[in-house]
């Protein structure tokens, strides 16, 4: 059966957060019981999606007996899941954060090793779980073995069943989607991606506009989405282009705004809304997110009560 917002994480974790008086090097640090959540760009998507009173399928990769703890942490969260088997164990993250400093550390491993056959379950994955208009969101890193290339190949897959496909990515894959043309309906980085895109400093919302525009008129993706950090999101289409103002809010953790951006975004596109109201809505939910700490996203009556106070204008 397909849902009307599939969300892909092809390497994700089972995230643990704990405290510790002093983090220093030498001697045990006795630390808080962990926190423990599902972590990973598409989960945490669709996690913002449910928190929004939507809802969204996560498909995801999973080995081990990792894979199975994540998929319990779904369960209870009650995310609707799609698993596969992946390769090796699930990843773990683990990050600890220094009581007397608010310094955090966070030590994230790499995941297993895909071939080819991995990629080709995941695809078929993908088939059985998307459809005539769903909306497939790509996010969070990819696997050691997986091609910078994926994305702009799941993009033509998707496309092949009237699906829309949202990238949120970086790196070589960000790269090797702004080569040419593609099959994507929403591609999404931020100020520090794009700059290294560009190849330029882009120091004002109407640089990272021209910007954005220049990529959608390249047919890289129909919509092209920079995130500027506290002076919100410049979206852009091949025609036009708008920005949107992020509200003022008592910031506790930036951690996850991203997430619960695409999570508004897709939401507010999944029920017809347009575009810019998808981007407010979506700069609303990062709004929100940054009042909370980093496992919580994004809550709903908050970001419905924050829309207003996040103006859309044209650039």
């Amino acid at each position: 059966m397909s849902s009307d917002i599939l969300t892909i994480t092809l390497n994700p974790a089972v995230d643990l957060a704990t405290t510790a008086p002093q983090v220093v090097a030498g001697p045990k640090l006795r630390c808080t019981a962990p926190q423990v959540d599902p972590g990973g760009g598409g989960i945490n998507v669709a996690r913002a999606v449910r928190q929004l009173g939507g809802r969204a399928t996560a498909l995801v990769a999973i080995g081990g007996t990792t894979g199975a703890r994540l998929l319990e942490l779904l369960t209870v969260e009650g995310v609707p899941t799609v698993a596969f088997q992946g390769p090796g164990e699930t990843r773990q993250s683990f990050s600890v954060t220094d009581e007397g400093n608010g310094a955090q550390f966070r030590f994230v491993t790499p995941g297993p090793d895909w071939g080819e056959g991995d990629v080709t379950r995941a695809l078929g994955s993908v088939d059985q779980a998307a459809g005539d208009g769903t909306f497939v969101v790509l996010s969070g890193s990819q696997p050691p073995g997986v091609a910078k290339e994926f994305p702009a190949r799941l993009a033509r897959h998707v496309a092949g069943r009237g699906a829309r496909l949202v990238v949120d990515t970086s790196g070589p894959a960000l790269h090797a989607l702004a080569a040419g043309p593609q099959a994507v309906d929403t591609l999404r980085m931020d100020d520090v991606e794009a700059e290294e895109l560009a190849g330029r400093p882009l120091p004002d919302r109407a640089d990272s506009a021209a910007f954005a525009r220049s990529l959608a008129a390249r047919g890289v993706a129909r919509v092209v989405i920079v995130a500027r950090g506290p002076d919100g999101s410049v979206m852009a289409t091949a025609e036009e282009s708008w920005h949107c103002a992020g509200a003022v809010v008592e910031v506790v953790s930036k951690v996850g705004a991203g997430d619960s951006f695409v999570g508004g975004y897709v939401l507010a596109r999944a029920r017809g809304d347009a575009l810019e109201s998808a981007l407010q809505y979506g700069v609303a939910a990062a709004s929100a997110a940054c009042t909370t700490e980093a496992t919580r996203l994004c809550d709903r009556a908050l970001t419905e009560a924050l829309v207003g106070e996040c103006p859309v204008t044209r650039v």
